[in-house]
């Protein structure tokens, strides 16, 4: 637990001590509030909900913000040759993994807490049922965890930062694409239509559209768990064959 720490508070401060991470809070607070306000149109709802027009953009958001985040996180350790050094330490790969993992998953929670403007909003415009609002945001924040630890496993194959983002933003539009309902609409009226649902629990968005109704089912939370667990493991296997 210790090294853990350890990591993770080094690449905390790599991530704060560098303007970059308040970059990407900033796009991610602008993005929301575009998305709310202006494509969502939160005021024009005049009704205290966030579901349609705030939890609803969030896959899209993430699908470039977490790779934006999580593109440096062994890329940058592999080009600048430190990922060996950093292996012959008396630390486990795991570690390591679970402590970079966790140190970007702050810099997702800073950016969906900087959005509480959005919320205080709501507020002003009536009785907002805080219940969806709370598991709105945990299913964000799974998300946003979810498409982080999809960009940490390709970092771990990749020493350019470039070609991680491009690619982990192409498999995290993919994941959140099968599960919007325009595609989804257009399987069903196609050859593909008995896959329909099989896409849907594929993707982000037919996973956290339970969350975003209040709804804590089982394996809602199992595919999250999955997902986030097959990418780290994959992760470890990319560093353990490194270390080898």
């Amino acid at each position: 637990m210790s090294n853990i720490i350890s990591v993770f508070k080094r690449e905390v401060a790599a991530y704060f001590l560098n303007p970059l991470a308040y970059v990407f809070i900033f796009v991610f607070v602008v993005l929301s509030m575009v998305f709310a306000f202006i494509i969502g149109g939160l005021l024009e709802q005049r009704e205290a909900a966030l579901t349609s027009s705030f939890f609803e953009f969030h896959p899209w958001i993430f699908m470039i913000l977490a790779p934006a985040v999580g593109m440096r996180l062994w890329s940058e350790e592999h080009r600048l040759g430190t990922t060996e050094l950093l292996l012959t330490l008396p630390i486990n790969p795991w570690e390591a993994i679970v402590g970079k993992y966790l140190a970007a998953c702050v810099v997702l929670f800073v950016s969906l807490a900087s959005t509480w403007t959005i919320v205080a909003e709501v507020g002003l415009l009536g009785d907002p049922e805080w219940g969806l609002i709370f598991s709105g945001y945990i299913g964000s924040f799974l998300i946003g965890c979810t498409m982080l630890a999809i960009t940490m496993a390709v970092s771990a194959f990749t020493r350019s930062q470039v070609a991680c983002l491009v690619l982990s933003v192409t498999i995290c539009f993919f994941v959140t694409l099968i599960g919007f309902w325009m595609f989804l609409d257009f399987i069903d009226g196609s050859v593909l239509s008995p896959l329909a649902g099989f896409f849907a629990s594929l993707s982000v968005m037919g996973q956290v559209r339970s969350l975003n109704n209040g709804l804590f089912e089982p394996a809602t939370l199992i595919y999250f768990v999955t997902v986030i667990g097959f990418c780290l493991f994959t992760t470890s296997v990319a560093i353990r064959t490194k270390r080898s």
